[in-house]
């Protein structure tokens, strides 16, 4: 996987105007057209690692709509990489939008309801999964593990080449981004910034000793990021009529193609922390977008958004 530069693009708003403020995307959604933002840079060395190590493949976990099986699918494709996702959910997922593209680059299905997905951290059930599938790499859901970290925390190699600014934010899930971005901001003699995560699921306060467990040694002494744990907008994967009228209208006012479930929230926090009080006059404010794009074509499988307030999705799905 080649070395990449996502592009810095400033966003005009009236309200960013109102509040004196200097707000800016670091455009990871345009990383690769399938396997785009976060997604991306957290596989770069866990792909690494399978290519050096002889395993047979490679197994993962995710949701039947999952941005990480989507993105795991292609990219072990573009290697020859067997692969295995356990995915939560029935058989009858099989041919949504996600699964439908992630089969037809290879990755063998195996399906397990709620209660046995619950399990995915559990030492026993990795076991018995490897015995099931020997000798296969395993990388954890979302791809959140040490290996994601050097990946992600090249996006701070590059934002300090590329613009000065005082604060970064970035949707989480996992949690594996923000350790990444903490991580990439702790190198030495560097001036630390000030990081921001926005939790996309309810009660995620879990979420900070995960990340406290992945970053590095030198990124344990940063003291000066957050996770806002009270914009998740009803829980992962959820968000109301006026959440995605918000989405739509920041949308079409910066030019920028933001969804609901990752990236909007990040945007919906973001405009209700202006309107709080929250930053600083003259503060220069960084949006990572993580990709995740090709969820649309779930959410508008489901019936849950329309296709004519977005763009198409053949960026997404023309391989």
């Amino acid at each position: 996987m080649h070395k990449p530069l996502s592009k810095i693009q400033k966003l005009e708003h009236p309200l960013f105007d109102k509040y004196n403020l200097d707000v800016r995307v670091k455009r990871d959604d345009l990383l690769h057209n399938i396997i785009s933002g976060n997604k991306w840079r957290k596989l770069k060395h866990n792909l690494e690692q399978l290519k050096t190590n002889d395993y047979q493949g490679a197994l993962t976990f995710g949701g039947s709509y999952s941005n990480h099986i989507h993105a795991f699918a292609y990219a072990c494709k573009q290697h020859n990489i067997p692969c295995i996702g356990v995915i939560r959910g029935e058989a009858n997922y099989a041919n949504n939008f996600t699964l439908s593209w992630a089969r037809h680059w290879g990755m063998q299905c195996h399906f397990v309801d709620r209660k046995t997905y619950r399990r995915r951290f559990e030492t026993n059930f990795i076991d018995e999964l490897k015995t099931l599938y020997p000798n296969y790499f395993v990388i954890p859901e979302g791809g959140s593990n040490s290996l994601a970290i050097p990946g992600v925390a090249e996006v701070l190699t590059e934002l300090n080449s590329q613009v000065d600014f005082d604060t970064l934010i970035t949707p989480v899930g996992s949690g594996g981004t923000l350790a990444g971005l903490i991580s990439g901001d702790s190198v030495a003699n560097q001036k630390q910034h000030k990081i921001l995560g926005i939790a996309v699921l309810k009660q995620a306060e879990y979420l900070v000793d995960d990340i406290k467990r992945l970053l590095t040694e030198e990124a344990k002494n940063h003291e000066n990021w957050k996770l806002l744990t009270n914009f998740h907008r009803g829980g992962y994967g959820k968000f109301s009529e006026d959440d995605v009228k918000r989405i739509i209208t920041f949308n079409q006012q910066t030019g920028v193609c933001f969804e609901p479930v990752y990236s909007g929230k990040m945007v919906l926090a973001l405009l209700d922390l202006i309107t709080q009080g929250y930053f600083q006059p003259q503060e220069r404010i960084v949006l990572l977008h993580t990709g995740g794009l090709q969820g649309l074509g779930g959410m508008i499988e489901q019936g849950r958004l329309d296709a004519n307030d977005w763009p198409p999705l053949s960026s997404v799905d023309n391989e």
